[in-house]
Protein backbone atom coordinates (compact mmCIF):
# COMPACT_ATOMS: atom_id res chain seq x y z
CA UNK A 1 0.00 0.00 0.00
CA UNK A 2 1.50 3.47 -0.71
CA UNK A 3 1.37 5.75 2.00
CA UNK A 4 1.02 8.96 1.39
CA UNK A 5 3.75 11.79 2.66
CA UNK A 6 4.15 15.46 3.88
CA UNK A 7 5.09 16.33 0.25
CA UNK A 8 2.29 15.39 -1.64
CA UNK A 9 0.03 18.19 0.70
CA UNK A 10 2.77 20.73 -0.26
CA UNK A 11 1.82 21.37 -3.80
CA UNK A 12 -1.26 23.24 -1.99
CA UNK A 13 1.08 25.65 0.04
CA UNK A 14 3.46 26.06 -2.08
CA UNK A 15 4.31 29.53 -3.73
CA UNK A 16 4.24 29.55 -7.72
CA UNK A 17 6.79 32.60 -9.06
CA UNK A 18 5.42 34.58 -11.80
CA UNK A 19 6.93 37.09 -13.91
CA UNK A 20 3.54 39.47 -14.78
CA UNK A 21 3.99 43.17 -15.97
CA UNK A 22 3.93 45.58 -12.96
CA UNK A 23 1.12 47.78 -15.25
CA UNK A 24 -1.30 46.28 -17.32
CA UNK A 25 -2.96 49.02 -19.38
CA UNK A 26 -6.14 48.58 -20.63
CA UNK A 27 -8.00 51.80 -23.02
CA UNK A 28 -8.02 54.28 -20.08
CA UNK A 29 -8.14 51.71 -16.96
CA UNK A 30 -4.20 51.45 -15.47
CA UNK A 31 -4.28 48.11 -13.36
CA UNK A 32 -1.16 47.53 -10.68
CA UNK A 33 0.23 44.40 -9.34
CA UNK A 34 -0.79 44.81 -6.03
CA UNK A 35 0.26 41.05 -4.86
CA UNK A 36 1.19 37.43 -6.38
CA UNK A 37 -1.04 35.06 -5.60
CA UNK A 38 0.06 31.59 -3.77
CA UNK A 39 -0.72 30.36 -7.47
CA UNK A 40 -4.02 30.15 -10.20
CA UNK A 41 -7.16 28.08 -10.03
CA UNK A 42 -4.69 25.21 -9.73
CA UNK A 43 -1.35 24.32 -8.58
CA UNK A 44 1.37 25.07 -10.46
CA UNK A 45 0.14 27.97 -12.29
CA UNK A 46 1.39 31.73 -11.42
CA UNK A 47 -1.40 34.58 -10.81
CA UNK A 48 -1.83 37.88 -9.60
CA UNK A 49 -3.96 40.26 -8.41
CA UNK A 50 -4.21 43.72 -9.97
CA UNK A 51 -5.46 46.75 -8.35
CA UNK A 52 -7.18 49.43 -10.96
CA UNK A 53 -5.44 52.73 -10.42
CA UNK A 54 -8.74 55.28 -9.00
CA UNK A 55 -10.47 52.54 -7.16
CA UNK A 56 -11.82 53.27 -3.65
CA UNK A 57 -13.86 52.30 -1.05
CA UNK A 58 -14.96 49.13 -0.04
CA UNK A 59 -13.72 46.79 -2.77
CA UNK A 60 -10.81 44.82 -3.65
CA UNK A 61 -8.30 47.05 -4.35
CA UNK A 62 -8.58 48.63 -0.57
CA UNK A 63 -8.17 45.38 1.03
CA UNK A 64 -4.92 44.67 4.02
CA UNK A 65 -3.31 41.68 4.39
CA UNK A 66 -3.45 41.43 8.52
CA UNK A 67 -2.18 37.66 8.78
CA UNK A 68 -1.29 35.59 5.81
CA UNK A 69 -1.22 32.24 7.39
CA UNK A 70 0.63 29.07 6.27
CA UNK A 71 -0.43 29.46 2.65
CA UNK A 72 -1.02 33.13 1.72
CA UNK A 73 -3.68 34.39 -0.02
CA UNK A 74 -4.65 32.80 -3.17
CA UNK A 75 -6.11 33.37 -6.21
CA UNK A 76 -9.69 31.48 -5.52
CA UNK A 77 -9.95 33.01 -1.80
CA UNK A 78 -9.50 36.68 -3.71
CA UNK A 79 -12.53 35.90 -5.77
CA UNK A 80 -13.99 34.50 -3.27
CA UNK A 81 -14.17 37.72 -1.13
CA UNK A 82 -15.18 40.31 -3.88
CA UNK A 83 -18.03 37.99 -4.42
CA UNK A 84 -18.44 38.14 -0.71
CA UNK A 85 -18.12 41.52 0.01
CA UNK A 86 -20.52 43.04 -3.19
CA UNK A 87 -23.26 40.28 -1.88
CA UNK A 88 -22.28 42.07 1.81
CA UNK A 89 -21.98 45.23 0.41
CA UNK A 90 -25.20 45.04 -1.39
CA UNK A 91 -27.17 43.46 1.71
CA UNK A 92 -25.67 46.79 3.68
CA UNK A 93 -27.34 49.40 1.10
CA UNK A 94 -30.79 47.38 1.62
CA UNK A 95 -30.79 46.44 5.47
CA UNK A 96 -28.60 49.63 7.27
CA UNK A 97 -27.40 49.11 10.76
CA UNK A 98 -28.42 44.68 10.45
CA UNK A 99 -25.55 43.30 10.79
CA UNK A 100 -24.62 40.73 7.84
CA UNK A 101 -22.84 37.71 7.25
CA UNK A 102 -21.64 35.83 4.27
CA UNK A 103 -20.00 32.80 3.69
CA UNK A 104 -18.45 31.93 0.15
CA UNK A 105 -17.56 29.13 -1.61
CA UNK A 106 -15.87 28.84 -4.83
CA UNK A 107 -17.67 32.15 -5.70
CA UNK A 108 -21.09 31.27 -4.62
CA UNK A 109 -22.74 31.94 -1.34
CA UNK A 110 -23.39 29.33 1.34
CA UNK A 111 -24.46 30.53 4.12
CA UNK A 112 -25.97 34.01 4.59
CA UNK A 113 -27.70 36.16 7.61
CA UNK A 114 -28.70 38.71 9.55
CA UNK A 115 -28.43 38.81 13.37
CA UNK A 116 -28.48 40.80 16.22
CA UNK A 117 -24.64 40.43 17.18
CA UNK A 118 -21.65 39.33 15.78
CA UNK A 119 -21.81 35.88 17.30
CA UNK A 120 -25.46 35.35 16.80
CA UNK A 121 -25.14 36.34 13.28
CA UNK A 122 -22.05 34.73 11.85
CA UNK A 123 -23.82 31.32 13.70
CA UNK A 124 -27.25 31.36 11.85
CA UNK A 125 -24.54 32.07 8.69
CA UNK A 126 -22.77 28.90 9.58
CA UNK A 127 -25.57 26.67 10.45
CA UNK A 128 -27.40 27.53 6.73
CA UNK A 129 -25.35 24.46 5.64
CA UNK A 130 -22.19 23.49 8.11
CA UNK A 131 -20.94 20.91 5.59
CA UNK A 132 -20.69 23.37 2.26
CA UNK A 133 -19.38 26.32 4.63
CA UNK A 134 -16.41 24.39 5.68
CA UNK A 135 -13.35 25.72 4.33
CA UNK A 136 -15.39 29.05 3.51
CA UNK A 137 -14.08 32.27 3.09
CA UNK A 138 -15.91 34.46 5.86
CA UNK A 139 -17.29 37.94 5.09
CA UNK A 140 -18.55 40.64 7.61
CA UNK A 141 -20.10 44.03 7.26
CA UNK A 142 -18.89 44.48 11.43
CA UNK A 143 -15.97 44.61 13.71
CA UNK A 144 -14.94 41.02 14.91
CA UNK A 145 -15.53 40.72 18.53
CA UNK A 146 -13.13 38.16 20.90
CA UNK A 147 -15.86 36.32 21.61
CA UNK A 148 -16.56 35.92 17.50
CA UNK A 149 -12.65 35.14 17.14
CA UNK A 150 -13.02 32.28 19.32
CA UNK A 151 -16.12 30.84 18.01
CA UNK A 152 -13.62 30.77 13.99
CA UNK A 153 -10.83 29.19 15.82
CA UNK A 154 -13.11 26.55 17.43
CA UNK A 155 -11.72 22.96 16.63
CA UNK A 156 -13.15 21.35 13.58
CA UNK A 157 -14.37 24.78 11.72
CA UNK A 158 -12.42 25.06 8.85
CA UNK A 159 -12.47 28.52 7.31
CA UNK A 160 -10.02 30.11 4.65
CA UNK A 161 -10.55 33.56 5.20
CA UNK A 162 -11.85 36.29 7.97
CA UNK A 163 -12.88 39.41 5.93
CA UNK A 164 -13.79 42.35 7.81
CA UNK A 165 -14.00 46.05 8.22
CA UNK A 166 -12.35 45.86 11.32
CA UNK A 167 -10.66 43.97 14.17
CA UNK A 168 -8.62 44.79 17.29
CA UNK A 169 -5.43 43.86 18.32
CA UNK A 170 -6.44 40.99 20.45
CA UNK A 171 -9.11 39.39 17.81
CA UNK A 172 -5.42 39.16 15.88
CA UNK A 173 -4.11 37.30 18.55
CA UNK A 174 -7.05 34.80 18.83
CA UNK A 175 -7.25 34.21 15.18
CA UNK A 176 -3.39 33.92 14.81
CA UNK A 177 -3.79 30.85 16.76
CA UNK A 178 -5.45 28.88 13.70
CA UNK A 179 -2.34 28.85 11.64
CA UNK A 180 -3.63 28.13 8.28
CA UNK A 181 -6.26 31.63 8.66
CA UNK A 182 -6.08 34.52 6.75
CA UNK A 183 -7.75 37.87 7.99
CA UNK A 184 -7.66 40.43 5.52
CA UNK A 185 -9.07 43.75 6.08
CA UNK A 186 -11.52 45.85 4.33
CA UNK A 187 -10.43 49.42 3.12
CA UNK A 188 -13.55 50.56 3.95
CA UNK A 189 -16.83 50.56 5.66
CA UNK A 190 -19.45 48.62 3.30
CA UNK A 191 -21.77 51.57 4.09
CA UNK A 192 -19.41 53.75 2.08
CA UNK A 193 -19.50 53.28 -2.32
CA UNK A 194 -17.13 51.31 -3.79
CA UNK A 195 -15.77 52.99 -6.80
CA UNK A 196 -13.77 51.34 -9.99
CA UNK A 197 -15.45 51.57 -13.84
CA UNK A 198 -18.20 49.42 -13.43
CA UNK A 199 -17.32 47.07 -15.75
CA UNK A 200 -17.13 43.12 -15.97
CA UNK A 201 -14.14 41.87 -18.20
CA UNK A 202 -14.62 37.87 -18.78
CA UNK A 203 -11.44 36.11 -20.86
CA UNK A 204 -11.82 33.61 -23.82
CA UNK A 205 -9.73 32.38 -26.09
CA UNK A 206 -8.60 35.27 -28.68
CA UNK A 207 -10.67 37.73 -27.28
CA UNK A 208 -12.41 39.95 -24.20
CA UNK A 209 -16.10 40.06 -23.27
CA UNK A 210 -16.96 43.04 -21.53
CA UNK A 211 -20.24 44.18 -19.95
CA UNK A 212 -21.63 46.67 -17.57
CA UNK A 213 -21.82 45.32 -13.81
CA UNK A 214 -25.49 44.30 -12.99
CA UNK A 215 -26.93 45.54 -10.11
CA UNK A 216 -30.73 44.58 -9.30
CA UNK A 217 -33.20 47.53 -8.63
CA UNK A 218 -34.96 44.81 -6.34
CA UNK A 219 -33.99 46.73 -2.93
CA UNK A 220 -37.87 46.87 -1.24
CA UNK A 221 -41.40 45.24 -1.53
CA UNK A 222 -42.61 47.87 -3.36
CA UNK A 223 -40.38 46.78 -6.27
CA UNK A 224 -42.53 43.21 -6.62
CA UNK A 225 -45.40 42.32 -8.01
CA UNK A 226 -47.98 39.93 -7.13
CA UNK A 227 -49.69 37.88 -9.70
CA UNK A 228 -51.24 35.08 -7.74
CA UNK A 229 -54.77 34.29 -5.74
CA UNK A 230 -52.40 34.03 -3.05
CA UNK A 231 -51.08 37.14 -1.24
CA UNK A 232 -47.88 37.25 0.69
CA UNK A 233 -47.37 38.41 4.47
CA UNK A 234 -45.76 41.23 4.84
CA UNK A 235 -43.22 39.23 6.41
CA UNK A 236 -42.75 37.03 3.23
CA UNK A 237 -42.33 40.19 1.01
CA UNK A 238 -39.70 41.10 3.17
CA UNK A 239 -38.24 37.46 2.39
CA UNK A 240 -38.46 37.66 -1.01
CA UNK A 241 -36.03 40.97 -1.29
CA UNK A 242 -33.25 39.30 0.76
CA UNK A 243 -33.47 36.03 -1.70
CA UNK A 244 -33.38 37.52 -4.56
CA UNK A 245 -30.76 39.60 -3.63
CA UNK A 246 -28.49 36.57 -2.68
CA UNK A 247 -29.84 34.89 -5.82
CA UNK A 248 -27.91 37.62 -7.44
CA UNK A 249 -24.81 36.40 -6.47
CA UNK A 250 -25.26 32.90 -6.89
CA UNK A 251 -23.87 31.07 -10.03
CA UNK A 252 -27.19 30.48 -12.72
CA UNK A 253 -29.23 28.10 -13.15
CA UNK A 254 -29.89 29.39 -9.60
CA UNK A 255 -32.45 29.02 -6.41
CA UNK A 256 -32.26 30.11 -3.06
CA UNK A 257 -34.86 29.45 -0.34
CA UNK A 258 -35.00 31.14 3.01
CA UNK A 259 -36.94 33.11 5.82
CA UNK A 260 -36.28 37.18 5.91
CA UNK A 261 -33.48 37.36 8.48
CA UNK A 262 -31.61 34.18 6.60
CA UNK A 263 -30.99 31.63 3.49
CA UNK A 264 -31.89 28.22 4.05
CA UNK A 265 -30.71 26.32 1.26
CA UNK A 266 -28.82 27.17 -2.74
CA UNK A 267 -28.85 25.31 -5.47
CA UNK A 268 -26.24 26.71 -8.22
CA UNK A 269 -24.47 26.02 -11.28
CA UNK A 270 -27.05 23.47 -12.45
CA UNK A 271 -28.06 23.14 -15.96
CA UNK A 272 -32.10 22.25 -15.18
CA UNK A 273 -33.57 24.68 -12.51
CA UNK A 274 -35.41 22.14 -11.21
CA UNK A 275 -32.42 20.05 -10.46
CA UNK A 276 -30.87 23.74 -9.15
CA UNK A 277 -34.64 24.07 -7.07
CA UNK A 278 -34.13 20.01 -6.01
CA UNK A 279 -30.46 20.96 -4.48
CA UNK A 280 -31.42 24.01 -2.72
CA UNK A 281 -34.29 22.03 -0.82
CA UNK A 282 -31.72 19.23 0.16
CA UNK A 283 -29.05 21.31 1.39
CA UNK A 284 -31.88 23.11 3.36
CA UNK A 285 -32.22 19.90 5.01
CA UNK A 286 -28.70 19.95 6.70
CA UNK A 287 -29.86 23.07 8.81
CA UNK A 288 -33.36 25.34 8.88
CA UNK A 289 -35.38 22.99 6.51
CA UNK A 290 -37.38 24.39 3.00
CA UNK A 291 -40.67 24.86 5.27
CA UNK A 292 -42.26 28.31 5.98
CA UNK A 293 -39.58 29.63 3.34
CA UNK A 294 -39.75 32.27 0.03
CA UNK A 295 -38.10 30.47 -2.83
CA UNK A 296 -36.17 32.65 -5.52
CA UNK A 297 -35.72 31.86 -9.18
CA UNK A 298 -32.95 33.85 -11.34
CA UNK A 299 -34.96 33.44 -14.29
CA UNK A 300 -38.18 32.16 -15.50
CA UNK A 301 -39.62 28.84 -15.21
CA UNK A 302 -40.76 27.28 -18.29
CA UNK A 303 -43.21 24.27 -16.83
CA UNK A 304 -44.86 24.02 -13.39
CA UNK A 305 -42.43 21.63 -12.06
CA UNK A 306 -40.36 23.67 -9.94
CA UNK A 307 -43.93 25.12 -8.30
CA UNK A 308 -45.17 21.46 -7.74
CA UNK A 309 -41.75 20.90 -5.82
CA UNK A 310 -41.85 23.85 -3.52
CA UNK A 311 -45.24 23.65 -2.71
CA UNK A 312 -44.28 19.56 -1.77
CA UNK A 313 -41.96 20.90 0.59
CA UNK A 314 -43.99 23.56 2.37
CA UNK A 315 -42.49 26.79 0.60
CA UNK A 316 -45.03 29.70 0.67
CA UNK A 317 -44.34 31.50 -2.74
CA UNK A 318 -41.67 31.87 -5.38
CA UNK A 319 -40.27 35.36 -6.43
CA UNK A 320 -39.11 35.13 -10.17
CA UNK A 321 -39.27 36.85 -13.24
CA UNK A 322 -41.75 36.90 -16.06
CA UNK A 323 -40.68 35.63 -19.85
CA UNK A 324 -41.74 31.99 -20.75
CA UNK A 325 -44.54 31.12 -23.23
CA UNK A 326 -46.23 29.32 -19.99
CA UNK A 327 -46.05 31.78 -17.70
CA UNK A 328 -50.02 31.64 -17.35
CA UNK A 329 -49.54 27.55 -16.73
CA UNK A 330 -47.04 28.15 -14.26
CA UNK A 331 -49.05 30.50 -12.35
CA UNK A 332 -51.87 28.62 -12.92
CA UNK A 333 -50.59 25.31 -10.93
CA UNK A 334 -49.49 27.91 -8.56
CA UNK A 335 -52.93 28.92 -7.73
CA UNK A 336 -54.44 25.53 -7.40
CA UNK A 337 -51.19 24.73 -4.89
CA UNK A 338 -51.83 28.08 -2.65
CA UNK A 339 -48.64 29.62 -3.68
CA UNK A 340 -47.89 33.56 -3.57
CA UNK A 341 -46.02 33.86 -7.06
CA UNK A 342 -44.38 37.65 -7.07
CA UNK A 343 -42.64 39.09 -9.67
CA UNK A 344 -39.22 40.81 -10.17
CA UNK A 345 -40.96 44.33 -11.37
CA UNK A 346 -43.11 47.00 -9.82
CA UNK A 347 -47.04 46.62 -9.87
CA UNK A 348 -47.90 48.16 -13.73
CA UNK A 349 -44.42 47.32 -15.01
CA UNK A 350 -44.15 45.16 -17.75
CA UNK A 351 -40.82 44.00 -17.99
CA UNK A 352 -39.40 41.98 -14.83
CA UNK A 353 -35.67 41.57 -14.02
CA UNK A 354 -33.51 38.96 -14.38
CA UNK A 355 -30.36 38.37 -12.62
CA UNK A 356 -28.07 35.09 -14.68
CA UNK A 357 -24.46 35.28 -12.53
CA UNK A 358 -21.87 33.30 -14.95
CA UNK A 359 -18.45 33.55 -12.70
Amino acid sequence: MTKISKEDRLQYRTQVEEDFPEVIQFGDNTFKKIQSMRYGENPGYPAAFYAEEGASGPNMATMEVLQEGLKGLGYINVGDMDLGQRLVRKLTELYKNRMICALIKHEMPSGVAMGETPEETFEKAWKCDSLSNFGSVDVFNYKITKELAEIIVEKGRNIEVVYAPEFNPEVLEVLGSKKSLRVVKMGASLGNKAVDNGLEFKRVAGGLLIQKRFDSRIVSPEFIDVVSEKKPTPEEMNAAVLNWNVACFTRSNAIVIGKSDKIHGIGSGQRSRVDAAEDAIRFSRRGYGPEGCIMASDAFMPFPDVVELAAKNGIKGIVYPLGSIQDQMVIDKANELELAMLITRKPGETDSERCFLHR
